[in-house]
C-alpha cells in the first residue's frame, strides 16, 4: 500500500449556492475525499456569485455545516468591487479574476477594471487568473507591472506554457495549474492518449465541451514537455448533469475530483511523471502558492497495484458522469485519514457532514 499526503485541489466548482442540483458542499467534498483529495479551493462564479461580504457568508455557511473536508473559497473580482475584496481577503482562499468572458457582478470587460484588484488586494494574497492566450499574456504584464504574484488557471495552449517559461525565465511572479482533462484528452474527436491509448476516444458532443476547450495533440505534448513549469495539478471540477450536457446548449466543464489521482498514477506507472511530481504539484506548490497550513496526521492510503475501469455509477459527486468513463487506470484510493480520523474506507466515506475546517478561520484562530 503506497501512503502519499493528503492532496489539495486548487480550482473546484462546488456549485452552492444556486445550482445545487449539479453538486453542493456535501456531494463535492465526498467526492474530494473519494479521490484522496483532503483540501480543497472553491471558485466564486456561483449563483450568486461571491464577491462581496453577505455572498461570502453564504457559501461559508453552507460549507460550515455540509463540507467533509477542509476548503477555503475564492472570491470573485468584478467592476466595482476592488476595496470589498481587499478588505475581505484574509476570510478568502485567494481573488479569482475573470478576465475572459464571464458574466454578472465578475464580468470585467477591458484592462481598466483590473487595475483597482492589482494596486488593492494585498500581495501577501494570491491573484488566480482565468485568461486565456492573449489575456493570459496582458495578466502577466500586469504581474510585472505592479510586481505581484499572479497565478494562471487551466493552461492548456502551446503557446501559454511557452510564454509562461519565458516569464519565470525574467524573474515575473507567474505560477500555473494543468488539468489532467487537458494533458489527457485532445480535440474532439479525442485522438488516442500516449498513455491510455484507445482509452482517449468516445468523449464529443455537448459531453466535450469545456474552457478552455480542449486542445491540439501538440498544445498536450508541449504540456507534458514543460511540466516542470506547471506548478500545480488542479481539476476544475465543474459539474453538469448528463441532461445538461446532451442538450443543445450544453454548458461547458466537466467532473475531476475523483478521477485525478488515477490518472497521473497511471501515468506515473507509464513512467511519464513520477511520485514525486503529484506531490510537489498536488501538495507542496499549492500550500506555498496559496499559502495554506498544513493539515496533521493526514494521508491517503493507495493499492498502486489495482487496476480498474472508471465508472460513474461508482462516484460520490451528484452529475452522474465522467469524461473518462470506462478508462482503464491503475491506482486506487483506499483510505484517506484526515487531521487523525478516518474520512474514507474501501468505497465509503466516514467523515460527518461539518468535519471539513475553514482553512483561513484556522489560520486567524
Amino acid at each position: 500500500m503506497l501512503k502519499l499526503p493528503g492532496l489539495i485541489d486548487p480550482h473546484i466548482h462546488v456549485r452552492e449556492p444556486g445550482q445545487t442540483h449539479k453538486e453542493d458542499w456535501d456531494s463535492a467534498t465526498q467526492a474530494a475525499l473519494a479521490g484522496g483529495v483532503t483540501m480543497i479551493l472553491a471558485m466564486p462564479n456561483t449563483k450568486p456569485p461571491i464577491f462581496d461580504n453577505s455572498t461570502l457568508d453564504l457559501a461559508l455557511s453552507a460549507a460550515k455545516g455540509k463540507a467533509r473536508c477542509d476548503y477555503a473559497q475564492f472570491l470573485g473580482a468584478g467592476p466595482d468591487n476592488a476595496d470589498i475584496a481587499a478588505s475581505l481577503a484574509p476570510k478568502a482562499a485567494g481573488l479569482k479574476m475573470y478576465l475572459d468572458s464571464t458574466f454578472g457582478e465578475l464580468r470585467l470587460d477591458d484592462m481598466t477594471l483590473w487595475t483597482p484588484h492589482f494596486e488593492k488586494f494585498p500581495k501577501d494574497f494570491p491573484i488566480v487568473l482565468h485568461s486565456e492566450s492573449r489575456t493570459m499574456a496582458a495578466g502577466i504584464l500586469f504581474a510585472a507591472i505592479y510586481d505581484r504574484p499572479v497565478h494562471i488557471a487551466h493552461v492548456s495552449l502551446k503557446e501559454e506554457i511557452l510564454l509562461i517559461k519565458a516569464a519565470k525565465e525574467k524573474g515575473i511572479k507567474v505560477t500555473c495549474e494543468v488539468c489532467p482533462h487537458h494533458l489527457f484528452l485532445t480535440l474532439p474527436p479525442p485522438l488516442p492518449s500516449p498513455i491510455f491509448g484507445e482509452n482517449g476516444g468516445g468523449l464529443g458532443g455537448g459531453r466535450a465541451e469545456v474552457r478552455p476547450h480542449l486542445a491540439t495533440k501538440e498544445d498536450v505534448e508541449a504540456l507534458w514537455q514543460n511540466m516542470d513549469v506547471i506548478d500545480c495539478f488542479a481539476t476544475d471540477h465543474a459539474p453538469h448533469t448528463l441532461a445538461e450536457k446532451d442538450s443543445e446548449n450544453p454548458p461547458p466543464g466537466f467532473p475531476g475530483l475523483e478521477t485525478l489521482l488515477p490518472l497521473l498514477l497511471t501515468a506515473v506507472d507509464d513512467g511519464r511523471l513520477t511520485l514525486d511530481d503529484i506531490i510537489q504539484k498536488s501538495v507542496i506548490n499549492p500550500r506555498k502558492i496559496f499559502h495554506l497550513p498544513e493539515q496533521p496526521e493526514t494521508w491517503i492510503e493507495v493499492d498502486e497495484s489495482a487496476e480498474y475501469e472508471i465508472k460513474a455509477e461508482n462516484q460520490f459527486t451528484r452529475c452522474g458522469w465522467t469524461p473518462f468513463e470506462g478508462w482503464k487506470v491503475k491506482g486506487k484510493v483506499r483510505k484517506v485519514v484526515l487531521r487523525g480520523k478516518t474520512a474514507f474506507e474501501d468505497g465509503k466515506i466516514l467523515a460527518e457532514q461539518g468535519y471539513g475546517r475553514d482553512v483561513r478561520v484556522q489560520e486567524m484562530e
